[in-house]
């Protein structure tokens, strides 16, 4: 499968980049991964997971450190002016169900999902790219250290900054808004009980958040309107009775919405922040980044030039559709909307988020059901104490043959499905193969077994 003994260079070790870095392990194809940075990311910036991300990070063997660090966002608590106080939720919790496992958005501290990511990982600390150069050989990256490597593929997911991004001249589509700034710090402090998420009000807006982060430490994330007003007085502004112990990490956002023209120049790719910017209404950027970083990596470890053309075909849309997504939300926020909290637009989740049409998506039956090629797979018990994730997980193809027991003689594992449950979850009412790819796809969908060994092919299995 592996015929290339160079490797692939990532250039940004946050979640983006590790994600294709765990993808290549898995794979065993060799890689750097260097961040400019001199240490890890100790900031909680991005806390939220949502449901599909979950899901990745349960194919990457993950889950269950990510859930037992973070927790579920709490009830907001608004305390009025008028000393009045009122609760409400962004979204409902959710219940699981046989096809959704993580139905709610986890909690987890940026710093911490770095980490947990980051574990088993060898990044080089302090080593950022200075130039980029393509020919025949491969891709020819000039270190900050002075090192200059030739690696077969590079891919930049280093920030919106990227310098990547940057010494290839990709435009960077968008705007930024230097008026609409937030203020976001962690801090340690007495005087408030961690069950609630509490906000006060402003006029027009609002004055202050602070969020109870998961973990140890007690830490809390704060967030305020720019201001040159110490934090100590800043919170004790809104409630005198709260006592700030300790400030740690602090950052001044400003509103940057864009998105790179494209995602593929020769064998080097951008992904995450370095290809596309949100604002952090919705808690879609980190998402997008890491399931980029998802996409990218099993096709990386194939070297296959025209399946490597599928990652921008397919994530440049998906992306663009996010951006807008979260750009409402921002909008919204920043007009003082009284529903500019709210998160409960399933699409918020990224379960429906598809691939739909694409180059990747075969889907062969004259009347398929509501779970076509280019959807996500569902999960489902398979009443024998297995899910359907169990059967996925582990970064190979799998065919699932609903009532078949004829299959083609395939390379990839098969499973025969008949639980009532599962052809539930996948809408199946007559027999049919389902074709899952790497990622977790639905590639194939077809009765015909020469469509699914045609398919294989096409992805290099």
């Amino acid at each position: 499968m592996f015929t290339e003994s160079r490797f692939t260079l990532i250039a940004g070790a946050g979640p983006t980049g590790l994600t294709v870095a765990r993808q290549l392990q898995r794979y065993g194809v060799p890689f750097r991964i260097v961040e400019k940075s001199p240490r890890p990311f100790d900031g909680s910036r991005g806390k939220g997971l949502q449901p599909r991300t979950q899901e990745v990070l349960d194919d990457l063997g993950l889950i269950d450190r990510f859930r037992a660090s973070g927790s579920d966002y709490p009830a907001l608590r608004v305390h009025r002016p008028d000393g009045t106080q009122v609760e409400w939720r962004m979204d409902e919790l959710h219940e699981p169900t046989p096809a959704v496992p993580y139905p709610n958005v986890l909690m987890v501290p940026q710093w911490r999902t770095s980490e947990l990511l980051a574990d088993g990982i060898p990044v080089e600390f302090g080593v950022g790219v200075e130039t980029v150069e393509q020919d025949t050989d491969g891709v020819r990256v000039t270190l900050d250290t002075g090192e200059v490597v030739t690696a077969r593929y590079l891919v930049g997911a280093d920030g919106g900054r990227s310098t990547v991004r940057r010494a290839l001249g990709v435009e960077f589509l968008g705007s930024t808004h230097e008026d609409e700034r937030m203020f976001i710090a962690d801090v340690r402090l007495t005087g408030v009980d961690r069950s609630h998420w509490h906000v006060w009000p402003g006029d027009p807006g609002f004055r202050l958040g602070l969020c109870p982060l998961p973990g140890e430490g007690d830490w809390w994330q704060l967030t305020a309107p720019p201001t040159e007003t110490p934090i100590a007085e800043l919170v004790a502004g809104a409630d005198p009775s709260i006592t700030i112990t300790e400030v740690a990490w602090t950052s001044q956002f400003r509103a940057n919405i864009r998105m790179a023209e494209r995602f593929r120049i020769g064998n080097v790719f951008l992904a995450g922040d370095a290809a596309h910017v949100h604002s952090p209404a919705g808690g879609q950027g980190l998402n997008t980044g890491i399931q980029d970083g998802y996409n990218l990596g099993w096709k990386l470890a194939t070297g296959d030039d025209a399946l490597l053309d599928t990652y921008e075909a397919e994530r440049l849309p998906v992306a663009a559709g996010v951006l807008g997504i979260s750009t409402e939300l921002h909008r919204r926020y920043v007009a003082s909307e009284d529903d500019a909290m709210r998160r409960d637009d399933p699409v918020l989740r990224q379960l429906t988020l598809n691939y739909r049409g694409g180059p990747l998506a075969a889907e062969h039956r004259a009347t398929p059901g509501t779970v076509r090629a280019g959807d996500r797979a569902p999960d489902a018990p398979l009443g024998d104490g297995r899910r359907i994730f169990d059967l996925l997980r582990g970064g190979h193809a799998t065919l699932l043959a609903f009532d078949r027991p004829d299959t083609p003689p395939v390379s990839v594992p098969v499973h025969h499905i008949t639980a009532d449950k599962a052809k539930d979850a996948y809408d199946v009412r007559d027999s049919a193969l389902f074709l899952i790819r790497p990622d977790n796809y639905v590639g194939c969908a077809t009765q015909n077994p020469q469509d699914v060994l045609d398919y294989l092919k096409l992805i290099g299995r």
